[in-house]
């Protein structure tokens, strides 16, 4: 069976700006993204996207095979909606709240035929699924995610423990630390939640860390890092200072002092030394967030949410976030005092205003940054930024 995992406009447009340069299923939240979450429950199941934007299907296009099912990208996998899922015969499928969650079939589908899907064939679900469809659930579900995705780990992965004794841990059978992975002189506790070292990451000297708690493969937690529960840090990250409820992409350097509370970072971002980020109102009152689906402020109805920042973007030493901060796609933001709650994608500049940042410089910036981390920034890769450069 292969698996296409399509999109909704809305939806797509609300978790902006992370679906500029990724399709939705590649958002993580937890251990996995979204893609590998539906993946790993539908073991050897190939997958491809059925993209929104254009752009992205030439990096991520439609693939058909003889039997496929479409999986609505909001929604996260569970035990009881993987056997509903396995029970469908061919050309029909299942609903949650009026949404198509999953249609099984042997017939291609575009994103129009999907959206006009008669649903008579549809069988309506009330189990809960949990769904992603604003920028605030990335952080909001991750502690519940990362319970869900390390039950999957503890089925398929080996666990090698933390075996430094100079390290102490807190309900140790629930802390999971693959093969080639290494912890010093830190404190783990998983009193309140697991915690996951993925492959060849490294706890350094006198890193605190609360549950829940995931740092994936090859990320580095730098010393006297203080992890304060509920977050996620993807591949290929450096991270520093302390973290509370936030999401990590991969990629990216949080590498020193400051705070970073109830926030969603993409990859290849930089926030220089001392960045810090309100995530709590001096008035208590709920945060509001810039959606780009609406052009408006929605009001998130959070008391806690900080920064949300797209792929590429970078801050100078000492930034403050506003709380609800919104930040595009290849930003450069510096300066004192609190810039905008609203940051364009390739703008330069901070509290004193903003000017266009030039493409050109920006891609050889992006170059350098995907070389120190091994990887080739492609041809469709630049085209994907220039297209954002463009509409911005």
């Amino acid at each position: 069976m292969h698996i296409i995992f399509f999109e909704e406009l809305k939806t797509q447009q609300s978790l902006l700006p992370f679906t500029f340069t990724r399709p939705h299923s590649h958002i993580r939240c937890g251990i996995f993204t979204i893609a590998e979450k539906w993946q790993n429950a539908f073991l050897n199941s190939t997958i491809s996207y059925l993209c929104m934007d254009k752009m992205l299907a030439k990096k991520f296009p439609t693939h058909n095979e003889s039997l496929n099912l479409y999986i609505n990208s909001a929604f996260l996998p569970n035990p009881a909606w993987v056997k509903h899922i396995h029970q469908l015969s061919p050309n029909s499928g299942l609903m949650y709240q009026n949404k198509l969650v999953a249609y099984l079939t042997n017939t291609r589908f575009s994103i129009e035929e999907l959206q006009d899907l008669e649903t008579n064939k549809c069988m309506s679900i009330t189990d809960h699924i949990s769904k992603i469809t604003k920028k605030w659930h990335i952080f909001e579900l991750n502690a519940s995610e990362i319970k869900s995705d390390i039950t999957y780990i503890k089925l398929h992965n080996k666990n090698i423990g933390v075996n430094d004794s100079f390290s102490k841990c807190y309900n140790p059978e629930n802390i999971f630390v693959e093969e080639g992975a290494k912890v010093y002189a830190s404190v783990l506790n998983a009193t309140n939640g697991p915690i996951y070292i993925g492959k060849n990451a490294e706890v350094q000297e006198g890193t605190l860390i609360r549950g829940s708690f995931a740092l994936c493969q090859d990320s580095v937690t730098n010393m006297g890092t203080k992890i304060r529960g509920d977050v996620t840090i993807g591949p290929g990250a450096k991270v520093g200072g302390e973290i509370s409820n936030s999401v990590i992409f991969g990629y990216s350097n949080k590498a020193h002092d400051g705070f970073l509370g109830n926030s969603v970072i993409g990859e290849w971002c930089n926030l220089g030394a001392d960045t810090n980020t309100s995530n709590l109102k001096n008035n208590y009152s709920p945060v509001s967030l810039y959606d780009y689906s609406t052009n408006q402020f929605e009001n998130t109805e959070l008391q806690f949410c900080g920064l949300m920042m797209g792929d590429h973007s970078k801050c100078s030493i000492n930034t403050m976030f506003n709380t609800g901060t919104v930040v595009g796609v290849n930003a450069n933001i510096f300066g004192a005092n609190f810039p905008p709650k609203q940051i364009p994608s390739y703008a330069w500049g901070g509290s004193d205003g903003f000017e266009k940042y030039n493409f050109e410089k920006a891609i050889e910036v992006a170059k350098v940054v995907y070389q120190r981390r091994n990887k080739l920034l492609t041809d469709i890769d630049i085209e994907i930024l220039k297209n954002i450069h463009n509409i911005t």
